[in-house]
């Protein structure tokens, strides 16, 4: 087994897997790690592989950072790990995965731009 670079990489293979958001930071400055955890266990409990950070707030350049490992979440998603809502939607945002297309219709635009997504993805 390879050991992740962060978090225990001990996990059970019959539990079930989830891709979620851990909370990190102070008060009023949040900022999330995005890890793989069995999908029982307290948001506190070390996960088994962080996949990545996200920080909600705008920086200097109104940018709002996002770091992924597309190569371990492919992974993970193949190997049955679920995604939580908002790592789906932060993923369909970045057009990595199709819920893009739920996105742009919640959005209010055109049904002809998300036709142009659709032909786009598949």
């Amino acid at each position: 087994m390879i050991i992740p670079a962060s978090g225990t990489g001990i996990y059970s293979n019959k539990t079930a897997k989830i891709i979620r958001f851990v909370r990190k930071g102070c008060t009023n400055r949040p900022f999330f790690h995005i890890t793989v955890t069995e999908r029982h266990m307290p948001l506190d409990h070390p996960g088994i592989e962080q996949l990545g950070t996200y920080d909600p707030l705008p920086n200097q350049w109104n940018e709002k950072l996002i770091s992924l490992n597309y190569e371990r979440v492919r992974y993970w998603i193949g190997n049955g790990a679920h995604l939580s809502n908002p790592v789906e939607q932060l993923l369909g945002l970045a057009e990595s995965f199709p819920y893009i297309l739920q996105v742009t219709l919640q959005r209010g635009e055109t049904e002809e731009l998300s036709m142009k997504l659709k032909k786009k993805i598949l």
